[in-house]
């Protein structure tokens, strides 16, 4: 995976290209006058919109030192800097793999499974616990957008019922993923009924037995973490509030887009607009949510809730060069050190034992 180089082809960049290009066919569906948005642009302050390139950095960085807070707790010896990258590395397999819920998180189980062997089950603890921070900071940043809205008599009856199914749904997800984290006797339920699945389907040409046993292994390894964080409150708030500012940087990189633009919008829009964004991404149905949905959903939003049509358009191109083009590339970037380094690290390790010969 990251021991190989990749090379950048049209492949590689479809995915992102086709949501550009799903927005602007919703732009022009809509009757969204497209000079405008480019008048509006050109009227950018630049260092304002270099703060929230800045902003996203941080935003990566402390997303980073909260998973490594975790991952350090469970004796996953990581450095915080090795953390960073390889969160760099999944963001860039999530732009890529349409299932970006997971896609990234399987990449950094691999990435630290290989590098320290027989730590599956700590790692998959540590991104459990870190997936539950970031869906409760997503469930009350919809509370709160939505309850200061009202307040306002800012919103509106559509934008309303999405952002309440979303609690509802994201409060159910969260609550069932809790109990299968603690019900050991379920996890190994699943364990044996998939594999016994994928027995049959092989009609008994597959052997799995010792694949089982590795399996059962990294279950009882991952509720024994489990089990470890909910013995650690202060490690889980340290995580949480890394988490925490992770989510405000990330956040003030769409309140700094609209200040480089002109007049802030009020900030619960801001909110609730990036909340109900991370939240769909978050749902694990393996949806190619990068392929122009958010920029449609994002554009949408802002109009309905009192956002200027060009501005909002504008905006929402600005803030996606930043999330999704800049991550891309500072991710593939990643990608290529890694891959460089896996192959650097192999040969000295062929090298070794020839020279002790010698």
């Amino acid at each position: 995976m990251a021991s190989k180089r990749f090379q950048i082809t049209w492949k590689t960049v479809l995915l992102p290209a086709l949501g550009l290009l799903a927005f602007f066919l919703y732009l022009y569906l809509f009757n969204v006058d497209v000079p405008k948005i480019i008048a509006t642009a050109q009227r950018i302050d630049l260092t304002i919109y270099s703060l929230a390139i800045v902003a996203v950095i941080f935003e990566t960085f402390f997303f980073a030192l909260s998973w490594h807070s975790l991952l350090n707790f469970l004796s996953v010896k990581l450095s915080v800097m090795k953390s960073f990258l390889y969160v760099w590395f999944g963001i860039f397999m999530d732009t890529l793999i349409p299932a970006e819920s997971i896609s990234g998180e399987i990449s950094r189980i691999y990435l630290v499974t290989r590098e320290q062997n027989g730590t599956s089950g700590k790692v998959v603890a540590s991104l459990v616990a870190h997936r539950f921070m970031g869906m409760g900071i997503n469930i009350v940043s919809l509370l709160v957008g939505t309850v200061v809205l009202l307040m306002g008599k800012q919103f509106n009856g559509i934008v309303l019922n999405v952002t309440l199914f979303l609690i509802a749904a994201t409060t159910i997800f969260l609550i069932l993923l809790i109990l299968l984290s603690v019900k050991e006797r379920w996890t190994l339920k699943i364990i044996d009924v998939a594999i016994r699945f994928v027995e049959y389907v092989g009609r008994g040409q597959w052997k799995l037995l010792n694949i089982r046993e590795e399996v059962v292994k990294a279950a009882k390894m991952f509720h024994n973490s489990m089990k470890e964080f909910g013995r650690a409150p202060k490690t889980l708030f340290t995580s949480l509030f890394f988490h925490v500012l992770s989510w405000l940087f990330s956040t003030g990189v769409s309140y700094l887009v609209f200040l480089s633009i002109g007049p802030p919008i009020h900030w619960s829009v801001i909110i609730l607009t990036c909340s109900i964004v991370a939240t769909v991404k978050a749902i694990p149905l393996g949806v190619p949510f990068e392929a122009g949905l958010p920029e449609i959903t994002m554009s949408t939003l802002y109009i309905v809730l009192g956002v200027q049509p060009d501005i909002s358009a504008t905006a929402t191109i600005l803030i996606r060069i930043l999330t999704v083009w800049l991550r891309f590339f500072i991710g593939f970037a990643v990608q290529q050190w890694l891959g460089i380094k896996a192959i650097i690290d192999a040969n000295n390790k062929i090298a070794m034992p020839k020279i002790e010969k010698t």
